[in-house]
């Protein structure tokens, strides 16, 4: 992720002698000790959005580290994978404690990492607790050997085994440090296999916190390991070294590593970029829809892959919604406490920030209108942007289809459920949507027209994500494969089929009865006595 550079050079306690740490170098060396990185490793100082200070120099792997990694990584699967299910979920449950126990310490390192607000960071806490407990409590039933029809009843007995690839390899994001790491890695713990894990440098001490978390628990070495570096080089290393690969970020980074997996023929899970739209019908309490519009839009300081960008409001409501959606939006309090004091943070870099401030401008200049914020609050940080909310925006602006992944959502009006369907589903993307309406049956109907991968009703994104026996995953350009549920645990693994076939040899010196005594009736006679076991098979209704 990029920084400005010379506000790293102001702040880099290398160059600048009145520069300090955000956090003492003597707190933060446990941690840091456990990245995989050669003695004399290069280092990535990481800075905190909430002041622009340095947190951290984080020793930086080399493709030669992950292939180390990778060596020691095999080694490890294999006595992990053959260990009974139950101490792998022992872990996991094991987890699930400490992670609230711990909840203070992992808060802070989120929010210094991330500058996210500190109500935003405790939902990354919650995440962990529910996916720790959800793969405790069901990997048991998701990995079962499954029993289905077999050739020929009685004769055949077919079973679809699930075993582990082997190692998986994670290449996580900035935006939610501790969920989009620890939350992918507990499943592919538990289905037996090893991870290596990149996390984005910004935010490697929440990751590497989370991986003490994993031994604590519990957790054989070598079986997690964090390797730090640029997605290029380190996350390309990785991708090169795993048997699946699981990445979140970008579209167009979401491709290339689509590309060199299918290279290597190595599945991959992809979540990549969302315009997530919200429909408001005419029959809503307005009050209770811009409190949740507020949420979904603005949550994560709207770094966040599911959050709404577009909100289409039917007109009988529209003026009404509008009203109360920017009343709402102006009352957030932005700040930079570790405490639960704002509702909003800061954005997470001066890239991020460029971004945002270049889509705004933007769409100004192309004729909308702001109806809230708009405004870079330098008093309070480098990096905090108001939540804003604009009309008026024309199809010409960057910001009508482009993610802006910030506190930046357009609002449009509309005529019916017909326009508002239609104009949800005018985008290449297709991760999250949200529809708001008194009429549950009338929503549930309108929600499996959009398309998108998880569709919220009266809700932004809370009720998908959480409900953690379902899939979460896009469609078109926002990605492939699945995390959460039973297809989030299947995505690392390997399927295999063991059918067995009984009776062939017959028994106490008898006669078999096996397939081999069809084939036995000659070329010209068995497919007519097939014909007929198939015909009697329909008849008696077998699948």
């Amino acid at each position: 992720m990029a920084h400005d550079p010379g506000h790293a050079e102001l702040h880099d306690p290398e160059t600048d002698p009145l520069a300090t740490y955000v956090l003492e170098p003597d707190d933060v060396r446990t941690l840091l000790a456990r990245v995989v990185a050669s003695p004399g490793a290069a280092t990535h100082t990481s800075y905190a959005p909430f002041t622009g200070g340095p947190i951290a120099a984080v020793p930086l792997s080399t493709p030669d580290d992950v292939a180390r990694a990778a060596r020691r990584a095999r080694a490890a699967h294999r006595l992990w994978a053959a260990r009974p299910l139950g101490d792998r979920t022992a872990v996991l449950s094991r987890v699930h404690d400490l992670v609230l126990e711990r909840q203070s310490e992992v808060l802070d390192l989120i929010q210094l990492e991330s500058g996210k607000a500190r109500v935003s960071a405790f939902e990354e806490v919650c995440d962990i607790a529910i996916v720790a407990r959800h793969y405790a409590a069901r990997a048991g039933r998701y990995l079962a050997p499954r029993r289905v029809p077999g050739l020929i009843p009685g004769l055949t007995t077919t079973k679809v085994l699930r075993h582990p690839v082997g190692v998986v390899g994670i290449v996580a994001p900035w935006n939610f440090p501790l969920t989009l790491t620890l939350g992918d890695v507990l499943p592919a713990l538990v289905a037996g296999n090893a991870v290596l894990l990149r996390p984005d440098p910004q935010t490697a001490l929440t990751a590497l916190w989370a991986a003490e978390l994993l031994e604590d628990a519990g957790l054989p070495e070598g079986l997690l390991q964090v390797l730090v570096g640029d997605g290029p080089t380190v996350g390309a290393a990785v991708v090169e070294h795993c048997d699946h690969v699981s990445f979140t970020g970008s579209t167009r980074t979401g491709r290339v590593v689509a590309a060199q997996a299918g290279e290597r023929l190595v599945p991959a899970t992809l979540e990549l970029g969302g315009k997530n739209p919200m429909y408001v019908a005419a029959d809503v309490d307005v009050e209770v829809v811009a409190e949740g519009a507020v949420r979904a839009s603005f949550v994560g300081t709207g770094q966040v892959c599911v959050s709404i960008e577009r909100i289409y409001v039917h007109e009988d409501v529209a003026d009404e919604f509008l009203d109360a959606f920017a009343r709402r939006t102006r009352d957030l309090r932005l700040g930079a406490g570790l405490d639960y004091r704002s509702d909003v943070g800061s954005l997470t870099s001066a890239a991020q920030l460029a971004t945002v401030v270049e889509h705004v401008e933007d769409a100004i200049g192309h004729g909308a209108t702001v109806l809230a914020g708009g405004v870079h609050r330098t008093d309070l940080g480098p990096w905090f942007y108001e939540p804003t909310i604009l009309t008026d925006v024309p199809p010409e602006a960057r910001l009508f289809r482009e993610e802006t992944f910030g506190p930046v959502v357009a609002v449009y009006r509309v005529a019916s459920d017909d326009e508002a369907v239609a104009a949800m589903n005018d985008t290449e993307f297709g991760l999250n949507a949200s529809i708001w309406t008194a009429d549950t049956r009338r929503g549930a109907a309108l929600a499996a027209r959009v398309r998108a991968g998880t569709v919220n009703v009266n809700e932004g994104y809370v009720s998908t994500w959480g409900s953690m026996a379902a899939p979460q995953g896009g469609v078109g350009a926002s990605g492939l494969g699945h995390r959460h549920g039973r297809e989030g645990l299947w995505e690392t693994t390997r399927v295999q089929t063991v059918a067995v076939q009984h009776g062939v040899h017959g028994v106490l010196g008898g006669p078999g009865v096996g397939l081999h005594r069809l084939f036995d009736l000659g070329t010209e006679t068995w497919p007519r006595v097939y014909t007929q076991v198939l015909r009697a098979m329909k008849a008696a209704r077998l699948p």
